[in-house]
C-alpha cells in the first residue's frame, strides 16, 4: 500500500488510518516530493505556455 505521511517532531505521521495490527512490522520506502518529480514526463509547449501567461497577465 502507498501511504502519505507528514514528518513532524522527528516522527512520520500517516495522513490516513492504516490497516495494520498493533506491533506489526513494515518496510518503508521514502520518496521526497519535488517539482521535478511532479513534472517528469510532462511534455510542455513552452511557446504556448508563454502565450497563455501573457494573455492572463495582460
Amino acid at each position: 500500500m502507498i501511504v502519505k505521511a507528514r514528518y513532524e517532531n522527528n516522527v512520520l505521521r500517516p495522513l490516513d488510518k492504516l490497516d495494520l495490527m498493533e506491533g506489526e512490522e513494515v518496510d518503508i520506502e521514502l520518496k521526497k516530493k519535488s517539482l521535478f518529480g511532479l513534472l517528469k514526463g510532462w511534455k510542455i509547449d513552452t511557446q504556448s505556455l508563454k502565450d497563455e501567461l501573457r494573455e492572463i497577465n495582460g
